[in-house]
Order: structure tokens, then C-alpha cells, then sequence
């Protein structure tokens, strides 16, 4: 659907983008992720067509649309903050972009009434002015009015980062929920790892104009594929060449102490051993409860580790217990 060829992106003498290859499958949820200053929304506005390439090319179904302007690539777009004209009517900022196109104004009628039905906006909520909506409300009209035009693709750069953390995660799924009946090809970009992981289909890790990895959701928490990435993506232990030292001891696994080797968190396992792992004595120094799972703060040969505990209502432990820790070698990704 989308091919992203060798793009290379410079402003002056700084070069923001370099040698992107990107592969976005028809109906796919793509998401760009990676911290600020990465790339990913460059990346998104070379798509778009708000940026220009210094190199490479942008296709979509075969064609090349690397310098075709922005109003005749047919892609939705949805701004971090929505764009939306705050003194106009619901109706009219879903309606403006065919207003400008010059669509008769029955089809105006009947498509954004059918639009807002599809994001569940009421006929009571076309007539109010933005401004009067919630922030909810208002990234469903963003949506609508990006939607209306039918576009093959929408991309959506931040749009739910100015929200607050609960109404985040119920747009989250209501976001995934439209994609999913529109079937729309959709790019996303974000900088919050939960968001990618629970959205996509597929994601791509950026760092620095460079891309560290594409991969699924299960690929880019699991197995990832560089330290950055493995950093970058959810929270992680790292051990010392001593830990590690002594799970190569244990296991007879070939293990180098003087490597970079991370755990996650749900892959240390406490008062459950195991012929497989390797043991070692530890001490709660501190806990964190979330309901469903407990963290822990355990003091173990000499370093600190954070594991996460299910929840099962049988084991609390408190700052001060003794506990056993153990470690699979197959879960330590090393680099």
C-alpha cells in the first residue's frame, strides 16, 4: 500500500532522515514510535507531503507520489492538536474540506451525517461549536472531518497526547475500534510505548533519523532487536557481569558476563524454582501495588532488581522478606 524507498530528509546542513525503508500494508495499523527529535513525524510529513525528500521515494498502490502535492494524495490527516476551526460549527469543520473541493451541497449533507453517525457524534453535537466539546469529542471530530473525504490513508500524528491519562486509554480503544470497522490503512506516531503496543499491527522504532526496528507488537517487546529498542520499549533490568557470571554457572548455558544482558520484569520469577533457571537469594527492599500485579524492589547479589508479581491473593510479600529469585537464560536478550 505505502512504500517509504531510501528516504533521506535534510533541513540545512542537518540531515533528520536517513535511508528509510518502510513497508505499510493495505488496512494495516502502522505506528511510528521513538522519543522526541527521532524522525517519526518527519517521516509522517513526507508521507503526507508537507515535507519534500532530499532522496528516495514515496509510493502508494505502485505510484509514485514523492512530489505530488498534498491536496491530490487522498491521505486523511489528524494533527496533534486536531486543527479544527474552534469558532465554527461541528458540521462545518467536518464539511470544510468538501466546501473547498466545491461538493454539492446535498452530498455535504448526506456524507457528514453519515460520517458522524460512524464516530458517534450526535445531531445535537454537529450544530455546537467546537470549542464547547470535550477533548473526546473533539479528536472524533478531527477523525470525521479526515475521514469524510474518503481517503485511502490516515495518519495521525500524537492525537491523543493531549488528553488526560484516562481518557487516553478509553480513546485508545475507540480509536482502534473505528480503524478496525473502517478497515482504513492507518499511520500513527507516538512516543508512549503502551499506546503502540495495544494500536498496532505493526511498528517502527526510530532513533536519531534512523530506523532500530519493525517489527509486530510481540516482536518489539520480545525479542528486540537492539539495546536501544530493548531500553526503549516497556521497563527492563540489566545485569551485572556477576548475575550473569553466576546464571552460566548454574545453567551450563555460554553466557558472556562482560555483555550487555537485560530481563524484563515478568520474566523474573519469585518464590516459583525451577530445574531450568538458576536461584538465587534476594531481599524485598521495596513494593508497589497495582491490583492485578504487584512490583517489587528486590536486593539481589550485590545489585537491584524490579520484577512484577500476578496478583493471585495468596502472596504479599513486605519490605524486609527473604525471597527466592530465578532466571531463565532463555529470557535474557543480550547485546
Amino acid at each position: 500500500m505505502i512504500q517509504l524507498n531510501g528516504i533521506e530528509v535534510r533541513f540545512g546542513d542537518f540531515t533528520a532522515l536517513k535511508d528509510i525503508n518502510i513497508h505499510v500494508k493495505e488496512g494495516q495499523f502502522y505506528t511510528f514510535l521513538g522519543p522526541s527529535g527521532c524522525g517519526k513525524t518527519t517521516t509522517l510529513r513526507t508521507i503526507t507531503g508537507f515535507i519534500e525528500p532530499a532522496a528516495g521515494t514515496v509510493m502508494v498502490k505502485g505510484k509514485d507520489i514523492t512530489h505530488v502535492p498534498v491536496e491530490r494524495r487522498n491521505i486523511g490527516m489528524v494533527f496533534q492538536n486536531y486543527a479544527l476551526f474552534p469558532t465554527m460549527s461541528v458540521y462545518e469543520n467536518i464539511a470544510f474540506g468538501m466546501r473547498v473541493k466545491k461538493v454539492n451541497k446535498t452530498d455535504i449533507d448526506r456524507r457528514v451525517k453519515e460520517m458522524a453517525l460512524k464516530v458517534d457524534l450526535t445531531e445535537q453535537q454537529l450544530s455546537r461549536k467546537v470549542a464547547e466539546l470535550s477533548g473526546g469529542q473533539q479528536q472524533r471530530v478531527a477523525i470525521a472531518r479526515a475521514l469524510v473525504n474518503n481517503p485511502e490513508i490516515i495518519c495521525l500524528d500524537e492525537p491523543l497526547s493531549n488528553l488526560d491519562a484516562k481518557l487516553r486509554v478509553q480513546l485508545r480503544e475507540e480509536l482502534k475500534e473505528m480503524q478496525a470497522k473502517f478497515g482504513i490503512t492507518t499511520v500513527y506516531v507516538t512516543h508512549d510505548q503502551e499506546e503502540a503496543l495495544t494500536l498496532s499491527d505493526c511498528i517502527a522504532v526510530f532513533n536519531k533519523g534512523f530506523i532500530e526496528q519493525i517489527g509486530t507488537p510481540n516482536e518489539i517487546y520480545s525479542a528486540s532487536k537492539t539495546e536501544f529498542v530493548c531500553n526503549f520499549i516497556g521497563d527492563i533490568n540489566k545485569l551485572t557481569p556477576k548475575v550473569v557470571q553466576a546464571i552460566a554457572q548454574q545453567t551450563g548455558r555460554a553466557l558472556n558476563p562482560e555483555a550487555a544482558t537485560y530481563i524484563r520484569l515478568e520474566r523474573i520469577y519469585v518464590n516459583h524454582s525451577d530445574a531450568s533457571r538458576a536461584a538465587f537469594q534476594a531481599r524485598v527492599i521495596g513494593a508497589e501495588y497495582f491490583g492485578l500485579y504487584i512490583k517489587y524492589l528486590l536486593e539481589m547479589d550485590g545489585q537491584t532488581l524490579k520484577c512484577i508479581d500476578k496478583n493471585d491473593g495468596r502472596q504479599y510479600l513486605k519490605k524486609g522478606d527473604a525471597v527466592e529469585v530465578s532466571i531463565n537464560p532463555a529470557d535474557l536478550m543480550v547485546y
